[in-house]
């Protein structure tokens, strides 16, 4: 379509099959589309020069009217306008001519796809300003942008022949700002061309299907982008490091409503992984504990994936800022080396903690670690606690990553003052622990731990039959055992699935004599989701001690209950029988459960209501009576790191001595 432009004659042209599209776009032209010469720009005309001299004419005379210019010239003799009360929206709406606006969009019931309609939303000069006040001359700029706007997006979606008109209607006293569109005929592949993908042999089936986009599928921007994408991390997951794709080129026929679709594919050849190597003054991990943690070995086919993995792990440590991996093509024309760049992060870290629980006391704890003090990965921790009811100190040594993926060895050293109400010990030990280990970064379905432990604690608890305090010093080794299912889809935040998990711990304590017993707990955790915004979740705790009376084993290493993590509503280890003082004493044996919905709110919020029940028994077995049972209401907040709890209960049927309320505040769900 050509337009006359000026006196002069000069022309633009308006070359059919060009926009411009806000959604993901491939480059495409259209097939005998009309196309202006470069030169075709509007030219402007110097004016003829006149000297005053030569016409004759009065420097004093007054101007000419102007054609075409549209405005008035003003008349300096009239009287000025009355001032406008800047209070006053309508003498101001008045005066500029402004009012408020809505708008619509007609024509657009054939076309469903929601996406369009959030990117015209996203995207829209009119929307954003939806009932500001706005003059003709804003509505029209507006009008026009938007018409460009929804173009862009129909064609994007396959609507090549998309026209936009818009118009103003009056509605209720105000304007009304009318997108009229007729998105016309959809537009279908007739042909699509992967050049050169033959060249990867019995793996090009799966690179067609990878890309997806085939004839006769509709010609959307979107479903051609994530098929490249999709393409390219296929191809590098078949075996092809230096693959090559080419851009997606299109060609639009709008005779026929239909589109071609052509791209290049330069697989490059099979490879196997050959050395991990790293530069020689890199002082974070060398090459033979980065194969350690990766999940690939030299020989094995080439995966760009595990690469990705790879990358994710060493991140993981918190040892490495950036991680810089590429193949290297070695003189195996079959064979690629991965050379791996490492920038080291800070290896140290102070840590504090400040904290409340009832029946625990005021607590702050302060820890210092240097997460890379024996390379590789070894990590010392001096931690420390102080609170009015525990005063600890300890030395922790934690090797993570030890010779395989996510395999934690752990040693310590612990000297602690703990006062419950139960009993109060002074205990120093020594322990050691092989585990390997789940994270929020890589969930395992499972996880196990093997560990020891040499303890000398010296206990103050009372006699039961008479209450006079007493004290006595336990000797104690231990080889705690644990191993846990994961079948739920989220570590902190678990909306589906089960988790179960056992720990088995023979123990031999010495105190006047040596006896020996085993210490048994099972814990088992479901989860459903009933709508998109109602989970249940439920768990239950069984646990045993068995081989020696209650009053022979430490204090310490009896079962308790009550507590945040326990039965909600109670204090800390509230639950259970008591001695002639009212204090608890502990037990052989426990039995637990909890049954909450997890209700999603408003935005990040959510409330959940709960109920606890359980008790602690003298008898080797756990029982399922006598039950004291806790209710109440908690608080969650959706991070971005995982929920924040706050939960409020209240004992249903307390004991003597309970508290009437119960606060407890964590990270993570209470299971």
């Amino acid at each position: 379509m050509w337009l006359p432009v000026g006196a002069r004659g000069t022309v633009l042209c308006a070359a059919a099959g060009l926009f411009v599209c806000t959604a993901p776009c491939v480059h495409a032209q259209d097939s005998g589309a009309a196309t202006a010469p470069q030169s075709a720009r509007p030219q402007s005309v110097p004016p003829q020069s006149t000297s005053p001299q030569s016409s004759g004419l009065d420097p004093q005379s007054p101007l000419a009217p102007m054609p075409g210019l549209g405005v008035d010239w003003p008349d300096l003799d009239a009287a000025p306008p009355e001032p406008v009360d800047p209070a006053d929206p309508a003498a101001q709406a008045e005066m500029t001519g402004e009012s408020r606006y809505s708008y619509r969009i007609d024509g657009m019931g054939a076309v469903t796809s929601p996406l369009l309609h959030q990117r015209f939303l996203g995207l829209s000069t009119l929307k954003a300003h939806e009932g500001d006040p706005a003059n003709a001359a804003q509505l029209d700029r507006r009008a026009r942008e938007d018409s460009t706007l929804l173009v862009g997006l129909l064609r994007a979606e396959g609507y090549y022949d998309a026209r936009v008109s818009t118009r103003i209607e009056q509605a209720a006293g105000r304007p009304v700002v009318v997108l009229d569109a007729e998105p016309g005929v959809i537009y279908k592949f007739e042909g699509v061309t992967l050049a050169g993908v033959g060249a990867a042999g019995d793996k090009e089936p799966g690179l067609r299907e990878a890309f997806g986009v085939k004839a006769d599928d509709v010609v959307n921007a979107d479903r051609i982008a994530a098929g490249e994408a999709q393409l390219r991390t296929t191809i590098g997951q078949q075996g092809f490091p230096f693959a090559e794709v080419g851009e997606p080129e299109i060609v639009v026929d709008h005779a026929t409503h239909t589109a071609t679709l052509a791209m290049t594919v330069e697989p490059g050849g099979e490879k196997r992984f050959g050395t991990v190597t790293t530069a020689a003054d890199n002082k974070v991990f060398d090459a033979k504990h980065i194969l350690e943690i990766a999940r690939f070995r030299p020989g094995e086919p080439y995966n760009a994936a595990a690469l990705d993995d790879l990358r994710r792990a060493l991140i993981q440590t918190s040892l490495v800022s950036t991680v810089d991996i590429k193949p290297v093509q070695t003189a195996d024309p079959n064979v690629v080396d991965i050379d791996i760049g490492l920038a080291p992060a800070p290896p140290h870290t102070i840590a504090g903690e400040i904290g409340y629980g009832t029946g625990e006391g005021a607590r702050a704890e302060v820890s210092w670690t240097h997460r890379n003090l024996f390379p590789p990965e070894g990590a010392l921790t001096l931690r420390g606690v102080l609170g009015t009811k525990e005063q600890l100190a300890s030395v922790v040594f934690r090797r993570n990553n030890f010779h395989a993926r996510d395999r934690v060895l752990t040693g310590q050293i612990v000297a602690s003052n703990l006062t419950r109400d139960a009993y109060q010990a002074r205990t120093f030990s020594v322990s050691g622990s092989l585990e390997k280990q789940t994270n929020i970064f890589f969930q395992k379905k499972w996880t196990w731990s093997l560990g020891a432990e040499l303890a000398a604690s010296d206990e103050r608890d009372v006699i039961l039959s008479t209450g006079a305090p007493r004290r006595r010093t336990f000797f104690i080794g231990a080889l705690p055992t644990t191993l846990t299912y994961d079948g739920s889809d989220d570590l902190l935040n678990p909306t589906k699935g089960f988790r179960l998990g056992g720990r088995l711990s023979p123990e031999i304590s010495l105190e006047g004599q040596a006896f020996g017993y085993a210490r048994v707990q099972v814990d088992a955790s479901a989860y459903q989701s009933v709508s998109d915004r109602i989970v249940m979740a439920g768990r239950v705790r069984l646990g045993t001690i068995a081989g020696a009376p209650r009053d022979a084993i430490a204090p310490s290493r009896r079962f308790y209950a009550g507590g945040g993590a326990s039965v909600r509503g109670y204090g800390y280890q509230s639950i259970g029988p008591r001695d002639p003082n009212n204090d608890p004493i502990g037990g052989r044996s426990l039995t637990e459960f909890s049954i909450e919905a997890r209700v999603k709110a408003f935005g990040n919020f959510g409330v959940v209501p709960f109920l606890d029940g359980g008790n602690i028994y003298t008898s080797p077995l756990p029982k399922f009576t006598q039950f004291r049972f806790g209710t109440g209401i908690g608080v969650r907040y959706y991070s971005s790191f995982g929920p924040i709890r706050i939960d409020v209960g209240t004992p249903i049927n307390p004991q003597r001595g309970d508290s009437r309320v119960a606060v407890y505040v964590s990270l993570g769900q209470a299971f």
